[in-house]
């Protein structure tokens, strides 16, 4: 007797090699984001004469935050993310480059 489809599927699936886990990539229509530094941060606040709580916030889960290459650094580094602003660079047809800041809040999950 030959061995039935469903062992063989399972036979072939435990001998293919596992692929790696591809690294992020931007979507083209996402906007570079660009964690800023909290020296930068308090620069920033201060020249924009706001609280930070005015401003608009992003989850700290936020894929638009993965395209920024120093964001995985630092969150392996443990660095304070939270409170910090993302510089988001757009652009604009009327004013050629438009510039957003958003507050990383803490993710619900508690990230």
């Amino acid at each position: 007797m030959s061995p039935s489809r469903a062992r063989a599927s399972k036979r072939s699936q435990k001998s293919a090699p596992t692929t790696p886990k591809r690294p992020f990539v931007a979507h083209h229509l996402v906007p570079p984001h660009e964690i800023l530094s909290e020296a930068e941060t308090r620069t920033v606040l201060s020249k924009l004469r706001t609280a930070p709580e005015r401003l608009p916030k992003i989850l700290l889960q936020d894929p638009g935050l993965n395209t920024d290459p120093g964001f995985a650094r630092a969150k392996e580094a443990g660095e304070k993310l939270v409170g910090r602003l993302v510089r988001i660079r757009r652009p604009s047809d009327t004013a050629g480059l438009s510039i957003a800041y958003r507050m990383i809040v803490p993710s619900p999950g508690g990230d």
